[in-house]
């Protein structure tokens, strides 16, 4: 009662007084801050005991969301209701069937005219909780639409929620049950909707043109532009389904060639090209030909090609070197192969391009040495579904069959991999989660050629016609099962990676995943077999089910195309669904979630190979030594990782032999300070001043604080006193002050202007020295884009201890050992609390069993040192901190991280301070201070969910 009380005043008597998680909130659709609905909903299912839905339209993509959470409270023993209606004919028949699927939902239609109700109502322990405003059950609504919906919270004897509840009972009453026999009498006289067309066409003299989409256009421009600039190489990295085939067609159009080839390494896909291209440049047919292993059509002007054909010398040597005039080759990561480097080293053609999704290799072979660097365009995943340009999805990570205990998957023998339990578990989770789209035209990716043939046997002998196909399939044989597929006569096609790429079918609306994630290259790759887009469908869906695998930490890695490496960015993309953008959704059952939390625990972020895979990754890209920045600019390796790792990066360079200079111990020493200290990002202030100092010769602390001002950052003069201390050295103490105490980086004279150390000078004045400092500034503004500059912390960001009181103002470092769970300054009147929430049976720094919690999104009950009393200076200090700044920072555990959330100032309440008698061991006991802090502001749902599962 208490804290909904607080949370009605804050809302609408006083905005500053402290509420609570319960404050009423407006929801507004913020795609840009990826913030929707969506969360809101999820969580709010996720924490009920029931619930009750009134929503006028509903869509499947908007059902799909949603069905994660349906799925984990039914295994729960949790229900809900649903009144719904058939107003105005939108709820497509499918919607309802699949409503029909969903075990602990109860369906109900409403006959009230004009029925057009957007209400979500939630029972939760011991308060209700209600969505009301403009937002129906459908994945725009939910994430993507201009919306405004209300979120209140009301005990259980509230008037409005009486209201609610006894209207809802009426409304439930009158409507009628759904089942089968509506739904088909609905279907009789349903008008589907039109949808939309996928291509942009115009009609110019009876003649249907295909128009470039934005992303083509702006890769049309860069290829142009390589061309002017004297370059005959040029490669475009493009997401499968964004359009490559037809980009190709429309360079080639406008660079008007005498000769073109197109080079394929399947001959199935030659005719698709073939027939985009007629679309785009038109002319006689006679213009086009192929030549493959059926047809020697290589005389004609536009000539389309398998490389299986071409290769061989007997055919290549046919034409002259200079033939064609513009070459393309798809699928170019291939070239690495013999075949590809003959006919690239025998054709001089005028302009060559490359296209490929994938240019991250791991054969060693560097595609982009092969077309001299020149990336013409890039667009991935993430950015190719903001633009609209790819099918949206729907990922599902859910758990694989159980029995007696144990998980069968990949690692399991043949025998229990096609169990007629495991097939019935299978088949039950693939009809849960669905397709768009009345039938499901599917492909299922199997570990093995022996699972994939006898699930497939498996499926059919249930009456869900399906095939296998194998590497020891023909391509006759694939052609056929794929006009199969397209046709309805089958519904999944079985396979083993065959189908990784190099595949068109647009009409797949559902991809199964019976295998490990061994790497993020092929797991995008069969997303990417779905992602095309098609008339057929709104989205495609993926279901993932996700064995007992070590390498499950590479599922959010390739969904969210997150090549950090960064362990708390895994974990909290797995465990918040809002990274993915526009109308996709990724959701991980609960179980299947704890298993990539698993992965993640046990992943090694920072081991030599991983460093080195991603170093060289770079450096292929790049064709030269790669800069700290160059990580962060090309959204590889977290950098902090090398420099956590290493003293400095100069010191990698060196353990990989790649070192293009020399320090001396002195400066590597000082580029360690900045690697350790500056590089996070966490404060903008001391690499603003080196950057001025490196281009002018002092400065005045008070024309440093106006520069501060002026670039928009914090500015005061104790800020200046505690850059200046850090960058003298000054602050630091113990071993830390022993390290680094020789390389001071300024100076301030007897006038107080500041100025770089002549030793500092000095050694700026080596070109490699320089270069490796500037970088790691660089690299730290770029790092600190993520925080708010213009104040001493950010909220919600991660902070080390002794970050935490340098941009506090400490006058001195205070050793972690010695600070604790907290730390104090008289002289600020500041006092930080640090809690470690998950603890674990080895921790060992403390003599007592904490048992700190977060008790809800602004509770945090929290226990002192131990041997304190009530009487105790710092418990004082709590008891009576009307001028004390209290500020709390949280981390979920030591194996996540070294570093803290900021979660803002809290207030002890002072009526639950109590002094305590723990055990130490051995018999002994000491008297400890618990008491509950309240958050100024309530916790995101997120990250309160975040730290507390």
């Amino acid at each position: 009662m208490e804290r909904l009380e607080a949370s009605l005043k804050k809302a609408f008597i006083d905005e500053k007084v402290m509420g609570s998680e319960l404050d009423p909130s407006l929801i507004i659709n913020q795609p840009h801050k990826k913030e929707n609905l969506l969360n809101i909903l999820q969580d709010d299912l996720d924490q009920c005991q029931s619930f009750i839905f009134s929503i006028a339209f509903l869509t499947t993509d908007g059902l799909d969301a949603i069905k994660v959470q349906l799925a984990d409270l039914a295994r729960r023993g949790i229900k809900g209701k649903l009144i719904t209606s058939n107003y105005l004919s939108f709820n497509h028949p499918h919607v309802f069937l699949e409503l029909l699927k969903i075990p602990n939902l109860e369906v109900r239609i409403s006959n009230k005219e004009g029925f057009h109700s957007k209400g979500y109502l939630f029972q939760h322990d011991d308060y209700r909780s209600f969505i009301i405003g403009s937002s129906n059950l459908t994945m725009s609504a939910l994430k993507m639409n201009y919306e405004w919906n209300i979120r209140l919270t009301s005990n259980d004897h509230g008037e409005i929620i009486r209201q609610m509840e006894n209207h809802l009972a009426e409304e439930w009453q009158a409507a009628q049950p759904l089942n089968k026999e509506w739904i088909i009498a609905y279907q009789n006289n349903y008008q589907p909707l039109l949808r939309q067309e996928l291509v942009k066409e115009e009609k110019i003299n009876n003649r249907t043109e295909v128009k470039p989409n934005r992303m083509q256009r702006a890769a049309l421009k860069e290829l142009q532009a390589l061309r002017t600039s004297g370059h005959n190489k040029g490669l475009v990295v493009s997401a499968t389904g964004t359009g490559k085939t037809y980009l190709s067609a429309f360079d080639v159009k406008q660079a008007q060639p005498k000769r073109m080839l197109f080079v394929v390494h399947r001959e199935q896909i030659l005719e698709a090209a073939l027939t985009s291209f007629r679309r785009v440049l038109g002319g006689p047919s006679e213009d086009y030909g192929i030549l493959s292993g059926h047809l020697k059509q290589g005389d004609r002007k536009y000539v389309f090609a398998t490389i299986q054909t071409i290769s061989k010398p007997d055919y290549y040597e046919r034409f002259s070197p200079d033939n064609f005039d513009y070459i393309l080759i798809d699928e170019v990561h291939k070239a690495g192969a013999k075949s590809y480097q003959e006919i690239i080293d025998y054709f001089t053609p005028n302009f060559l391009l490359g296209m490929t999704a994938t240019p991250e290799r791991t054969d060693n072979f560097n595609i982009f040495e092969l077309f001299d660097y020149n990336v013409a365009y890039e667009i991935r995943l993430q950015e190719a579904l903001n633009q609209d340009l790819l099918c949206p999805f729907h990922y599902f990570g859910v758990t694989d069959y159980e029995k007696d205990g144990q998980v069968i998957d990949e690692a399991s023998d043949l025998s229990q991999l096609v169990v007629p339990e495991r097939v019935d578990f299978l088949l039950e989770k693939i009809n849960y989660y669905g397709v768009s789209g009345l039938s499901a035209k599917g492909l299922v990716f199997c570990s093995r050629k022996d699972e994939c043939k006898l699930l497939a046997s498996a499926f059919n002998q249930r009456g869900i016609k399906s095939i296998a196909l194998t590497g020891d399939d023909s391509i006759d044989a694939r052609e056929q099962a794929v006009k199969a597929l397209e046709k309805g006569e089958v519904s999944y096609l079985f396979t083993v990676d065959i189908f990784n790429e190099g595949i068109d079918i647009p009409t797949i609306n559902q991809v199964v995943m019976l295998r490990n994630t061994k790497s993020s290259i092929i797991f995008t790759q069969q997303l990417g077999r779905g992602l095309r887009k098609h008339p057929s469908k709104d989205f495609v869906t993926v279901i993932d089910f996700i064995g007992n695998y070590s390498n499950n930490y590479m599922i959010p890695m390739a969904l969210m195309g997150d090549n950090s490496h960064n362990r708390d960015n895994l974990r909290r993309e797995t465990q918040e669904s809002q990274f993915i953008s526009g109308l996709s959704a990724i959701n991980f059952e609960s179980i299947a979630k704890e298993r990539v939390f698993a992965a993640i625990d046990h992943f090694v972020p920072d081991s030599m190979e991983e460093l080195r895979k991603a170093y060289k990754q770079l450096k292929n890209r790049l064709n030269r030594v790669p800069r700290l920045v160059d990580f962060k600019e090309q959204h590889s390796l977290d950098p902090y990782l090398i420099a956590n790792k290493f003293n400095t990066y100069h010191d990698f360079l060196v353990k990989v032999k790649d070192n293009p200079g020399s320090l001396t111990e002195w400066e590597n020493r000082q580029l360690q300070f900045l690697s350790v200290e500056i590089l996070p990002g966490k404060r903008p202030h001391e690499s603003l001043l080196l950057q001025y100092l490196l281009a002018n010769q002092t400065i005045s602390k008070e024309d440093l604080m106006d520069y501060y001002r002026e670039a928009g950052v914090v500015a005061s003069m104790a800020i200046v006193e505690s850059v200046i201390n850090t960058l003298t050295i000054d602050y630091y103490a113990g071993t830390m002050r022993q390290r680094y105490e020789s390389v001071p980086f300024i100076t301030v004279n007897n006038e107080e202007l500041i100025s770089l150390t002549d030793q500092t000078q000095m050694a700026l004045s080596k070109s490699y020295y320089r270069e490796l400092f500037v970088d790691v500034l660089k690299t730290s503004d770029y790092n600190n884009q993520d925080y708010q500059s213009d104040h001493l912390l950010s909220l919600y960001q991660k902070y080390r201890r002794r970050d935490v009181l340098r941009l506090l103002g400490w006058d001195k470092q205070m050793v972690d050992q010695n600070i604790g769970g907290y730390a104090r300054d008289e002289r600020l009147k500041r006092f930080v609390i640090f809690v470690t929430l998950e603890k674990g049976e080895d921790f060992t720094g403390a003599q007592i069993a904490y048992e700190d919690a977060l008790i809800n999104p602004v509770t945090m009950h929290w226990y002192s040192k131990a041997k304190r009393k009530v009487t105790s200076p710092e418990i004082k200090v709590l008891a009576n901190s009307e001028d004390w700044e209290v500020l709390l920072f949280v981390k979920k555990s030591d194996n996540e991280s070294n570093d803290f959330y900021y979660l803002g100032q809290v207030f002890p309440d002072q009526q639950s301070i109590q002094e305590e008698t723990k055990p130490l061991g051995e018999g002994k006991t000491a008297s400890i201070v618990s008491m509950n802090l309240k958050l100024k502001l309530p916790l995101p749902t997120r990250l309160y969910k975040y730290l507390t599962h």
